[in-house]
């Protein structure tokens, strides 16, 4: 293994595993970290943790943890990888963790670059855009568990780590890698570690990947992973064969619980052509409705049908507001869980999963350990093999083109 990277949920690091496997890496994602060897095979390895919203010693924890198999398996090269939104709070985990990761590989110059232009997220000046407007004006700002009310990576980030944080601007990375590397040697004189640095298209990107060559330790959104397979082709390290995909013949479906506007959006194009059934959340919280009723709903509908707890923000606030926060976002996903278990013994072949949260729930209703990445479904998104008959594609909220459901299932289904 080549380069190991570090997810902070499970969506997010199919998304990384995607990016690296277009540019030619042979990738496999973990859930959680392997109690054994990897296959010898697998060029970069993604251990998907469920860590976004946890407290900082514990994501710590299970960071520094993955990091130690990874380093187990000959890895060159590290890359922990959180939302291209870089989802947190005032008090979260990505700088902690960062640090810690820092700290055990010895970096002095860590890029911090969640840009993704792909999906519409760019970084000028060290705030980061969505789009065309700033991240705290593009619906972020109410997200449920880490709403994100200030695009100055550089403040939001400073609040989370114990030193100042650095910047390369948009001249330095627009004239090229070595201006960028002596850039990032200039923030390292200045006393910075953690270094924002500036992206606006994959032409940054990949200049950012070549700059990073010999970097132990990159952060960021999967964007960033663009650049680094050229730089072990570039030495011969990886195999010429391309990976072949090979679909379900078996029945898909569709879970959703992500509340983003994109995914509401998604949800309401399924419903004129599809069966759905609204997941209610107090319904789930209160043991009035089942996972059996939803699973049955799913497995005797036509099309591809889809269970939904998505909802407009001001209900999910209402409900946290009536029932707390950690209990709502708790039931529902345990409730998502066992309905995915319950899909698997019932002989689903195919899972689709909209939200962070429920793609970290549904992985683990299914018990997969290990998902192969396939062919891309939408941009960040791909198709994932979970076992011999099981296929599965985990999106992020914010992803996917207004059809992703039925998109997806075309592909999850497809055969060379």
């Amino acid at each position: 293994m080549l380069l190991g990277c570090i997810g902070d949920d499970f969506t997010g690091s199919s998304d990384l595993g995607n990016t690296l496997a277009k540019q030619g890496m042979r990738v496999v994602q973990y859930t959680g970290v392997p109690q054994g060897p990897a296959d010898p095979a697998t060029e970069a390895g993604v251990v998907a943790l469920k860590t976004r919203s946890v407290p900082v010693a514990e994501a710590t924890a299970q960071s520094l943890k993955a990091l130690a198999w990874l380093q187990d398996q000959g890895c060159t090269q590290f890359l922990f990888k959180y939302c291209s939104t870089f989802d947190s709070t005032k008090d979260g985990n990505i700088g902690p963790v960062a640090d810690a990761l820092a700290d055990a590989l010895g970096a002095t110059r860590v890029i911090v670059c969640p840009a993704f232009p792909g999906t519409g997220r760019s970084i000028y000046q060290g705030h980061l855009f969505v789009n065309d407007v700033l991240l705290n004006e593009s619906g972020m700002q109410n997200h449920p568990l880490t709403p994100m009310t200030d695009p100055d990576l550089r403040r939001w980030l400073g609040y989370q780590t114990v030193g100042a944080v650095g910047h390369v601007n948009t001249e330095a990375v627009f004239a090229g890698p070595e201006a960028i590397r002596k850039a990032l040697d200039a923030q390292h004189v200045a006393g910075h570690r953690l270094i924002v640095v500036d992206a606006l298209k994959d032409e940054d990107l990949i200049s950012i990947g070549v700059a990073a060559a010999d970097l132990p330790l990159l952060t960021g959104g999967s964007g960033i992973a663009i650049g680094l397979p050229a730089n072990f082709a570039a030495k011969g390290l990886l195999s010429p064969e391309p990976n072949v995909w090979q679909g379900t013949g078996g029945k898909c479906v569709a879970l959703s619980g992500s509340c983003s506007v994109a995914t509401r959006a998604q949800v309401a194009a399924h419903k004129v052509e599809h069966p759905t059934f609204e997941v209610d959340a107090v319904a789930v919280i209160e043991g009035q409705l089942k996972p059996e009723e939803v699973v049955g709903f799913l497995m005797t509908s036509d099309g591809v049908p889809l269970a939904y707890s998505s909802a407009d923000p001001d209900v999910v606030k209402a409900v946290q507001a009536d029932f707390g926060r950690e209990r709502a976002a708790e039931s529902v996903e345990h409730f998502f869980q066992s309905v995915a278990q319950q899909l698997v013994a019932a002989g689903v072949g195919g899972i689709i999963s909209a939200g962070g949260e429920t793609s970290g729930a549904v992985v683990l209703g299914t018990r997969a350990t290990e998902l192969a990445i396939g062919p891309e479904i939408d941009p960040g998104v791909p198709a994932l093999r979970a076992g011999p008959e099981l296929v599965l594609t985990l999106k992020s909220g914010n992803f996917g083109a207004p059809d992703f459901f039925a998109k997806a299932a075309a592909v999850l289904t497809s055969n060379p």
